[in-house]
């Protein structure tokens, strides 16, 4: 491990909410980590502060991998209809900025057939949200 991941993954418990938004920016291109995955689905339901939610959806769609889109849906799934908002927000934000909904739709489209009924169901809302972009 770097030690920038190293210190990512510590800062994911912080009691600050900038040092747990910046970790889950920096963690967010290791999602396919077992430890980083595990603190950043902590991140994306954060129950301290909606801003390291936001944040870190934004930073794991901006990721676009198969592994970053299947925290975010695992979120979506789990999260009460305030949360899922600070999601979506973030998500928007990600694809509005980049441009890059038709990669998040197709690793959308790749999620609908995962073996994890959660996951399924995050994806097929994440994909709405894609269309509802125009993207």
């Amino acid at each position: 491990m770097t030690k920038r991941w190293e210190a990512a993954l510590a800062e994911a418990s912080s009691p600050s909410w900038t040092r747990r938004a910046r970790a889950g920016r920096d963690l967010a291109s290791f999602a396919e980590v077992p430890e980083a995955a595990e603190a950043l689905l902590g991140l994306l339901l954060d129950a301290e502060d909606t801003a390291v939610t936001r944040q870190t959806a934004e930073a794991l769609t901006r990721a676009g991998t198969v592994a970053a889109v299947r925290l975010i849906a695992l979120a979506v799934a789990e999260a009460d209809d305030n949360r899922a908002d600070w999601l979506q927000t973030g998500v928007h934000d990600a694809l509005m900025d980049s441009g890059g909904g038709l990669d998040v739709a197709a690793v959308c489209g790749e999620l609908a057939r995962h073996p994890e009924e959660a996951v399924r169901r995050g994806a097929a809302d994440l994909s709405v949200w894609t269309v509802g972009n125009g993207l």
